[in-house]
């Protein structure tokens, strides 16, 4: 069963979200907020595996609320749904931590499958911010890997496996994961061998 937090300032959402996991056994909500304050209190009493949030609320941020949330332990992977696809917005929250990005439009049966997706670390994201990500790949400004990046191709480049980055780096498998999305946007890669690949042709990580 996947536990849940609903995050969303407007009651009726946090309602008929509540509906849609509710009538499905694989699914517990063990707790709704209201804004951002109120949601990382509920979370880090309640031990959720997912928190499903919209991105615009009173007080904090959407990315500053994401940034808080990653800081728990342990840290509950977070999906965005939110009406807004924003460019600015996507890359924050995806910058920060959010493991998934999907707008309201989105069916009930497809919103199950991304929570679920969502609590093994997959990342799911709606067709409009793909593209958004894919803009910013071919934005030179944003072609540069940071540090962290960096040192995740680079442990990848060894043939570690997610699970040992995370070890290594002290993170969550789920924050690995959306490093490699980041990577593999930046440098136009479809998977891990061709990232790194591409990295050594830019002499990213030094010579073969």
């Amino acid at each position: 069963m996947i536990r849940l937090v609903i995050v969303d300032d407007h009651p009726i959402v946090r309602d008929g979200l509540r509906g849609i996991f509710d009538a499905d056994p694989a699914f517990e909500v063990v707790g709704e907020a209201s804004d951002g304050a109120e949601a990382l209190v509920v979370a880090a009493r309640h031990r959720p595996d997912v928190v499903l949030l919209d991105l615009r609320m009173p007080g904090l941020s959407g990315a500053d609320l994401i940034r808080a949330l990653k800081a728990q332990q342990p840290a509950p992977a977070v999906l965005v749904l939110t009406t807004f696809d924003d460019d600015a917005e996507v890359l924050a929250a995806i910058d920060e931590g959010a493991t998934g990005y999907l707008l309201k439009d989105t069916p009930r049966a497809e919103l199950r499958r991304a929570v679920e997706a969502t609590a093994r670390g997959e990342s799911v994201l709606s067709p409009t911010v793909a593209q958004t990500l894919t803009r910013r790949s071919t934005t030179p400004q944003h072609q540069k890997l940071s540090p962290r990046e960096l040192e995740v191709l680079a442990l990848v480049a060894r043939g570690t496996t997610n699970r040992e980055v995370a070890d290594h780096l002290f993170v969550t498998e789920a924050t690995v994961k959306t490093h490699l999305i980041h990577i593999y946007a930046k440098l136009g890669a479809k998977d891990r061998a061709a990232a790194v690949a591409i990295a050594f042709e830019r002499g990213l990580l030094g010579r073969r």
